[in-house]
């Protein structure tokens, strides 16, 4: 017999898998192959330093889930530094990829493809930190789901852990004034970013690369103090924010925004 919460159940199945198939939709091969080219992982580690390692050993943390690995740069920067890392990302290619770079670099580390929503089935207990970086958390649409996301980032979580989690600056971004400066985070030269459309909804960027390739992501473009009070609300109880790895910043003039949270 079906019920109406067997209706909703199941319609909340679909969507959320409608959402996971748009997500890899996205992270198409010829992107993948790029991304490392977007990146330019020597170029990103001396705008970083050591920014992220130096938080994490400030807060002890020695079990690290990274979990918008990508094509493996922080998975990889963390094992080198010592930390006991976990990559997982939702999109096959990106997580293959993650194997990949590891390899290359003589480090074994488990990678696997995960959902956010349903985190808890694909790791291995609980983490002294976790990882959400690359502008990744707005790629969830739906308020809701990035509700749920915090919660399953929150329980992977060991008492008093932290989460790190960042987002372009969608405050500017709204406001038509988007600035990349190439210093942080998409450090690659063969390639330019644009906003190719911007709403309270939906903000759509184009990667135009040397060689002719043209390819959009598109994401929510979530607010400095939106994610902020989602934090607080999931029960994270401190919550610190940076822009562009400095603590006192302009917040109209930054790339991006990293929130520094600890679980109670």
């Amino acid at each position: 017999m079906t019920t109406p919460a067997t209706r909703t159940s199941d319609a909340l199945t679909a969507a959320r898998a409608k959402a996971a198939e748009d997500f890899e939709g996205q992270y198409v091969s010829p992107l993948v192959d790029r991304w490392d080219q977007l990146i330019d992982w020597d170029r990103r580690r001396a705008g970083e330093q050591d920014f992220f390692v130096e938080l994490l050993r400030g807060a002890e943390a020695r079990r690290v889930l990274d979990v918008a690995a990508g094509t493996g740069y922080h998975a990889v920067t963390l094992a080198e530094a010592g930390f006991d890392v976990t990559a997982a990302d939702g999109s096959a290619e990106m997580i293959a990829r993650t194997r990949r770079n590891a390899e290359r670099r003589g480090l074994v580390f488990p990678a696997v493809q995960a959902d956010w929503r349903s985190l808890g089935e694909h790791i291995d207990g609980r983490y002294d930190a976790v990882v959400c970086l690359g502008s990744s958390l707005p790629h969830l649409f739906q308020e809701t789901d990035r509700r749920a996301v915090l919660t399953e980032f929150y329980e992977a979580l060991n008492p008093g852990g932290m989460l790190i989690v960042d987002h372009r600056n969608f405050d500017a971004i709204r406001q038509h004034r988007y600035r990349s400066s190439g210093n942080y985070y998409y450090c690659g030269t063969g390639a330019t970013v644009t906003v190719a459309h911007i709403d309270d909804r939906l903000c759509r960027f184009q990667y135009d690369f040397s060689d002719g390739g043209t390819h959009h992501l598109e994401v929510y473009p979530i607010l400095s103090d939106e994610l902020s009070s989602l934090l607080i609300d999931t029960g994270f109880d401190t919550v610190q924010n940076f822009g562009d790895f400095q603590e006192n910043y302009d917040a109209a003039a930054v790339d991006f925004v990293i929130h520094v949270a600890r679980k109670q």
